[in-house]
Order: structure tokens, then sequence, then C-alpha cells
């Protein structure tokens, strides 16, 4: 691999795992507003949203951090209030009891206006539209989390990218292969992805802050329980389900915890970490075993992501818990066939998973997905691999992985469309 290309890689990552706190859905709307509130200057009188399917879907019934709150009309209200864009997706770690409660009375003052925006093809749009007396000023973020790509204030248009494609090109991102995500993180020097670790401390935190809530549903708690324990033994494998899921269940709760996400999905980001530093800290592995299994992971979340986009009906766990299998296959001794197993035994085995927004029970899934990667693991390191006879698995394991994300960027938009009706339609 040639330097350039090394370098290119590291500052994908570096872009694309960074910490959030709380669903990236509605804090990344929390964001669009302290943007146009602070585009306009003083506080909104009103402000209006407009939004893709998919960011509704997931900022439906997901816990807002600090407010005990579910739902976008709180995230939006203290992102006018208290939201700082330059903090990105920790937009509103410095909310207060105080910012909360005037929060409410914004929206007690019915200050807010949410609606579907029509006749666009981007699944992850936001635009925001703060007034003020006669001044009105307005940021659309597109394409990623924390894209902007138009702010104006009144007639004066500030920042104007055409399209997200514009977001994305500032920096080409490099053409990935599975080949390539394993030889850049058993080849890249230590010193160069050492930060990787910092995604460890994050997410290990945030489950072990779980454990002394009841968070959510508290699956990662309940895990820990002796029940449990005498029907699942205290093992590795339950060690792992316990810590994602519990991270996962402080995060869809809305607890002011922050987690080191990827591809603009803290789930993801818990995903594809903790297996691995689980795996890997009950197995004897060092800090330098650990750096790579971790940096395969993420970036193969990344490759995969690339293809998929942002949001998508296919849940995100199938993919972030396919990193995580390949980081636990090379824990375990695999070199990259028996990483390409697993890999082809994931696309076999959680495909069509749907998203039905974020929630507590992501946590299920995201159980579901790190238990999986210890299976797809397992066979790979017994020469078990699904074969290209069988479904959706493709003779070459990058071509599966087009498969998969065909099948969840655009065979399941319907499904989409279904699950948000689904959703709005509920009494």
């Amino acid at each position: 691999m040639v330097e350039s290309e090394r370098k290119q890689i590291i500052e994908l990552i570096k872009k694309e795992v960074i910490p959030a706190i709380g669903c990236t859905e509605p804090i990344s709307v929390a964001l669009c507003v302290a943007k146009a509130t602070e585009t306009l200057g003083v506080k909104p009188e009103k402000i209006s949203l407009y939004l893709s399917a998919n960011i509704l879907k997931n900022a439906m019934g997901v816990g807002i951090p600090g407010t005990g709150m579910i739902g976008l009309p709180i995230a939006i209200a203290l992102g006018a209030l208290i939201g700082k864009s330059e903090y990105q997706l920790e937009v509103l770690r410095d909310c207060t009891p105080e910012a909360v409660a005037q929060g409410k009375q914004f929206i007690d003052e019915k200050r807010i206006n949410i609606s579907l925006k029509e006749n666009i093809t981007e699944k992850l749009y936001i635009e925001a539209v703060c007034e003020a007396g006669n001044e009105t000023a307005t940021a659309i973020i597109a394409g990623g989390h924390t894209a902007f790509v138009c702010i104006t204030k009144g007639k004066e248009v500030l920042l104007d990218k055409q399209c997200a494609a514009e977001v994305e090109a500032e920096d080409t991102a490099p053409e990935l292969t599975l080949r390539k995500v394993y030889d850049f993180a058993l080849t890249t020097p230590l010193d160069d992805i050492r930060f990787i670790l910092e995604t460890a401390r994050l997410n290990k935190a945030a489950a072990e802050q779980s454990f002394k809530g009841n968070y959510g549903h508290a699956l990662g708690k309940m895990l820990r329980g002796n029940k449990e324990c005498k029907l699942m033994g205290d093992t590795t494998y339950t060690h792992i389900l316990s810590y994602t899921s519990g991270a996962c269940d402080a995060r869809m709760a809305g607890a002011m915890i922050p987690v080191m996400s990827n591809s603009g999905s803290g789930n993801q980001g818990i995903s594809a970490t903790l297996p691995v530093v689980v795996y890997a800290e009950e197995n004897g592995k060092n800090e330098d075993e650990l750096i790579r299994a971790l940096a395969m992971s993420h970036l193969t979340v990344i490759y995969i992501k690339q293809s998929l986009g942002r949001l998508s009906a296919l849940c995100g766990c199938v993919v972030a818990a396919t990193g995580s299998s390949c980081g636990i296959t090379w824990l375990m001794g695999g070199e990259y066939a028996q990483v390409a197993y697993a890999v082809q035994n994931m696309v076999a085995n959680l495909t069509g998973m749907i998203c039905d927004g974020a929630k507590p029970s992501c946590a299920l899934k995201v159980a579901s997905g790190v238990s999986t990667a210890v299976l797809s693991a397992m066979m790979a390191m017994e020469e078990k691999c699904v074969t290209c006879v069988e479904g959706i698995v493709d003779e070459d394991v990058d071509q599966s992985i087009r498969n998969l994300t065909k099948i969840g960027s655009q065979a399941m938009n319907e499904t989409d469309k279904m699950v948000l009706d689904i959703m709005t339609g509920k009494a």
C-alpha cells in the first residue's frame, strides 16, 4: 500500500469515527437548528423543520440526552437554546435542567413545526428555518450527519453546495476492498492508528455506566444477572452481549454519556468496538493486537457503509457486527481467508433485519448482531463458510458485500416507507 493511500485511509477513519452524545439523527437535527440559530444571531421565535423520512423514523422514539424526554421537539428546542455547532455531534453537551425547562416552555408555546420534506431522494436530509421578527436564517444538512450543504441569512447565501455529493467530493474517499482493509489494519505503523483506542475507552465506559442504572430495557445489565448466567454461562460470549447491549441501552435511553460513533451511528460504533475489546481483554491479547483488530473492525464498517449509505432500511447492526466479526476472527488467529469467511457468514445470516427507527429496543438488535458476529467468527476458524450457491452470497466476498448493500439501499426502499407509515399511524 502506497503511503499516500495509507494517509487517506487514516483521515477517513478519523472523519468517520467520532464522539457523539445521543442518537445521531435527533442530534444532527439539533446541530442543524444550532447552526441556523447562530446564523440568525438571536433566539428564534419560530422554528420550522423539513426532514427526510429516514430522519423522522430514527428520531421519533429515542431518548434525548439529559432531558428525560424522547423525540424531536426537545432536541430542536435545545439546539436553539444551548446548542453549539462547533461541538458537532456533541451539540447538546451543555444541557442543564434549566435549559430543559426552557425547552419545554418553547415547545408549549407552539414555536416548533416539523414536516416531511417532499420530493427528495436523499435519505439524510435536514432543513432548519429559524425566524425572529422579519429575519430568517436557514441551514441544511444532507448526505452526512454533520455535512452542511446550504446556509442562508435572509437573501444572503453564506454556503451553497448543490448536492450532498459535493460535500463528499471535498475529500476523495479511497476505494476500499476487504483485502485492502485487512492489509491496512495489519501493516500500518501502530502509532499512526493508536488513536483508535479511544473507541475502546469511551464505549466501554458507556457500557459500565449502564450497568449502574436501569436504562431502556436494561438488557446489558440483565445479562449479568444470576439467573441469566446460570442459563447462558459467565463467558466471554455473554460478556460481549452484555457490554455491547448495555452501551446501547444507555445511549438509546438518552443518557448524557458520549460514545464513539462510526459512519454517523453511535450503535454502529459500539457494535464495532465492544465485542472486539471484550474478546481481546478476556483472551490475553496485548494492546498492539487490540489496536489492529479495532482498526480492522471500524474500517470494515466504513467500507460497507460507503455503498450502503448513511441511512437505509437495513439495520446498521448488521454492518457493524460484520466489522467486529472480522476483528474477532483475526484475534482468534485467522488470516485473510478466515476474515473473508466471517464476512460471508454474516451476509448469509442477518440480511433483511429491518431498521424501524432508533429506540431502546435497538439493544435487542445489537445483541442479535454481535451474537452472530461471534458465531460467524467461530465458523470461519473451523474453515466453515457459506458458499456461493446459497442465497445472495457470491464467491467474491466484495461482491457479497455489494449484494447486501444493494438490498439495503435499493430493494428495501418500500420497506422504509411501510415502516414509517406504521410508526406514524399508531394511535
